[in-house]
């Protein structure tokens, strides 16, 4: 029997009262959602919600009201108390569960402060809909618009508070009086708005164009105003006319503290400059200490959007860059593929980035082999960066290609595809480690006939996981996928058929799956391709990490960082090799020397011609004419195994003329033979220009960033078997013997 979901809605930030009965209520907040059932671990919501709201799952105390009681708080503590509460939850479907910290949770609360208290509230009808942080509206104080933005949440000074307002009060005369002049009306603006902040009082335009601004305060027949406008003959700013007397209770004890996002940003900019990982919790108990004001964690995430802005450029001027981009990566760095296109609406569709030096050293001293994958993109506009990555004689990462799409599609992905074999000269067949879904299946033998397709192992795991997970306990589970991986690494047809033989005992089901899922594309014994024992296709796991740290920047940019990193990893991989005094590459001399020792052990028999037996825990054919040994060890790795080594001992020849080639220090070099030379800063030309190239305004994709936190790359699936529940009842999975059905 299916387990009952619920959806549980999530709230932040919001305030705790007591009402006059003694019962108590929580208003405000943003919100998110989570599903639940009976099932659910109390370390996996914690864990779930801690990401939610950047807190300690540590420094965290779940608390919730019994069904028509509001006045006392039953504390979750365990795994089963969790489970009591969505089995007390009945036919309403819905309760109200409180995250707090241990702090909090210590003191009444009822005097709870307003922004350390979270709210659950779980609903069966509700929508698993989370709301997204809008983009902000640019604040009238400080663009020249005519309306005013709602100020921020702000806070009474205390007297703690006022200590700690030090950064605040420096701003007390930022405005002295007639007669003072700005170079700008930006300048003059952000001025007020600190001379407000400081004096504590909120103001609105009366006029606000090009020559002239007028101001009043905000309070209803306050006289308090100031009228500026811009000094003849001059670019200057100054101030004409000002009433500096307040009559209403803001002027006089500074009652509240104005502040729109922009100033916040503004305020940031420099220290999100040095620490880009800022986060927007720290961001609020930042401007609460040095200024009295209070945001909530959706007004400090889009004060770091504006602040981000400022300092990286615009996101949608980032695209109307691309062509000029595209056309000075391949000035700069000749034999480089730059190309972008456009949907009909000259919207954004897909970039594709090749270096030379990056194709040159594929083609000169890397392995045939690569590997396909993707990441999702955290910017603004988001997309999807598709990659193609190889593999160097040292086993190091190799970024061949790259692409920036709308979306993760079948169309996408076989124009990269068709891009990436316009940049590869070669004719050389390739072996490519990929998904098998997006159409990958078919587009790879369109565009690279003859070429070999082996299936990411760890994403054909994940989906034998998947198909299992709910007919199966997680140990039996478990056991296949472990059964699995050792029928795609054995290197003879005997362990391949005991690998499966073991996953038959368990499961027919399973058994079927697995012969069904094409073994010639992943199991080691069928596959007619060299892969050199790599399995997966997130090989490329350094590249991808550079792609997670400008991931949030506009388009161009992301480009550009990439290429910076990938031009300093060239040169100091490049420098380190020249030091290198072996034949092979230190990662594949040093294999080369264990398999040496361990030939020791072993007594070689002459059979005939280039044929040897050799004999140690089991008894092995090598044939030197063919590099090939029975174990399956030379063929599959490129490297003579230590029966091979054995036979050259005995023949007097020299392992070394029997590794591939691919793994010698000269074609390392080979590799790391071209650099990636800088891009200058790009700029539009001129209005007017006479250039050959017509000009195309790009526009951003119509996709934003949906509601909710990002989904990250799936677990391996060993890591995500988690324990189900069975009955000890019927045996059966899902459910326990309270909640049987079985007569």
């Amino acid at each position: 029997m299916a387990t009952k979901k619920i959806i549980a809605i999530c709230q932040s930030g919001g305030d705790f009262v007591t009402n006059k009965d003694g019962s108590l209520s929580y208003t405000g907040g943003d919100a998110y959602a989570i599903d639940i059932d009976e099932e659910i671990q109390l370390q996996d919501f914690k864990n779930e919600v801690a990401e939610m709201f950047s807190c300690s799952v540590g420094n965290m105390t779940i608390k919730y009201f019994l069904p028509g009681n509001k006045k006392t708080l039953i504390t979750i503590s365990k795994d089963k108390d969790l489970q009591r509460m969505v089995s007390f939850v009945g036919d309403s479907g819905s309760v109200d569960v409180f995250i707090l910290s241990e702090e909090a949770a210590a003191r009444n609360v009822s005097n709870m402060p307003a922004s350390r208290s979270s709210r659950t509230t779980v609903s069966e009808a509700a929508p698993p809909a989370a709301p997204a942080p809008a983009p902000v509206d640019v604040p009238c104080d400080m663009l020249m618009e005519t309306h005013e933005e709602p100020p921020l949440k702000s806070i009474p000074p205390s007297s703690s508070d006022e200590k700690n307002r030090k950064a605040a009060l420096q701003w007390e005369n930022t405005i002295t009086g007639v007669d003072q002049r700005f170079n700008s009306f930006h300048e003059f603006k952000e001025a007020l708005h600190k001379y407000s902040i400081a004096r504590g009082f909120a103001y609105r335009y009366k006029k606000n164009d090009s020559h002239r601004v007028s101001v009043k305060c905000k309070s209803q027949g306050c006289p308090w105003r100031i009228y500026a406008s811009r000094l003849s003959t001059t670019q200057l700013i100054c101030i004409k006319k000002m009433n500096e007397n307040h009559t209403c209770e803001g002027g006089n004890v500074k009652a509240g503290y104005r502040a729109t996002r922009g100033w916040v940003g503004n305020i940031i900019k420099e220290k999100l400059k040095e620490s880009p990982n800022y986060k927007p919790k720290d961001i609020a108990a930042d401007i609460r200490k040095e200024y009295g004001i209070q945001l909530n964690y959706s007004q400090a995430w889009r004060a770091k959007e504006i602040a981000r802005e400022q300092l990286q450029g615009s996101y949608k001027d980032s695209y109307k860059l691309l062509p000029f981009f595209c056309e000075r990566i391949k000035e700069t760095n000749p034999g480089s593929f730059a190309t972008f296109s456009t949907k009909e609406d000259l919207s954004f569709h897909r970039l594709f980035v090749s270096f030379h030096a990056c194709i040159s050293g594929f083609e000169q001293g890397c392995r045939p082999l690569l590997f396909l994958d993707s990441v999702p993109l955290l910017s603004k506009y988001q997309g999807v960066l598709l990659a193609a990555v190889s593999v160097d004689g040292n086993d190091g990462i190799f970024p061949v290609a790259f692409a920036i799409v709308d979306e993760e599609t079948e169309e996408n992905w076989h124009w990269f595809l068709q891009e990436l074999k316009s940049a590869l000269s070669n004719t050389q067949q390739i072996t490519f480690i990929a998904d098998f879904q997006y159409g990958l299946k078919k587009s790879l033998p369109e565009v690279f006939e003859n070429c070999y397709h082996s299936y990411c192992l760890r994403q054909l795991a994940e989906k034998l996981n998947k198909d299992l997970k709910g007919q199966f306990s997680h140990e039996a589970r478990r056991f296949m996928i472990n059964d699995f991986y050792a029928a795609a690494h054995a290197p003879k047809l005997e362990g391949f058929q005991r690998a499966l033989e073991n996953i038959k005992n368990i499961s027919a089901e399973a058994y079927d799956w697995v012969i069904q899922s094409e073994p010639e594309h992943w199991a080691s014994v069928f596959f007619p391709g060299a892969r050199y024992n790599f399995m997966q296709s997130n090989y490329g796991q350094d590249f991808y990490c550079w792609v997670g740290e400008v991931q949030e920047l506009p388009i161009t940019q992301i480009i550009d960082s990439l290429r910076g990193k990938m031009m300093e990893a060239i040169y100091n991989w490049r420098v380190e090799s020249n030091q290198w005094v072996s034949k092979l590459t230190p990662s594949k001399e040093e294999k080369l020397q264990k398999e040496a020792m361990e030939a020791q052990s072993l007594s070689v028999l002459i059979s005939h011609g280039s044929t040897f037996e050799v004999r140690g825990e089991s008894i092995e054919i090598v044939d030197v004419e063919a590099w090939d040994c029975s174990c399956k060890g030379w063929r599959i790795t490129g490297l003579p195994c230590s029966h091979a080594i054995a036979v050259f001992d005995g023949i007097d020849r020299s392992p070394y003329d029997y590794c591939s080639r691919y793994f010698t220090v000269e074609s390392y070099r080979a590799t790391y033979a071209e650099s990636i030379n800088p891009v200058p800063n790009v700029e539009p030309p001129p209005t007017g220009d006479s250039g050959e190239l017509p000009i195309i305004t790009v526009t951003p994709p119509p996709m934003r960033r949906p509601p909710g936190r990002p989904k990250v790359k799936s677990a391996d699936p060993l890591d995500s078997i988690k324990r189900q529940l069975q009955c000890s009842k019927c045996k059966g999975l899902g459910h326990n013997k309270k909640t049987c059905k079985a007569s």
